[in-house]
């Protein structure tokens, strides 16, 4: 049987845009609205997951992430 009690809590990524997404390729300029950034300099957090984690790597020369523990969103 499973232990009862606290389940594994998801860990959250905060993503910040560091670099300007002007004269980037539209795919990159794309990715980075659907991250939820608009503008430089904006942070947003994310559940951590592939799709994520592949949005991120498409964009990676372009922001900063930092791995937040735990969290409810």
């Amino acid at each position: 049987m499973a232990k009862k009690g606290k389940a594994a809590e998801p860990v959250l990524l905060k993503i910040t845009q560091v670099r300007s997404g002007i004269g980037r390729p539209e795919k990159h300029r794309k990715t980075l609205r659907a991250l939820g950034l608009r503008r430089h300099q904006q942070s947003v957090v994310q559940k951590d997951s592939p799709a994520i984690r592949g949005m991120i790597f498409q964009v990676q020369h372009l922001v900063e992430v930092q791995e937040l523990e735990g969290g409810e969103e």
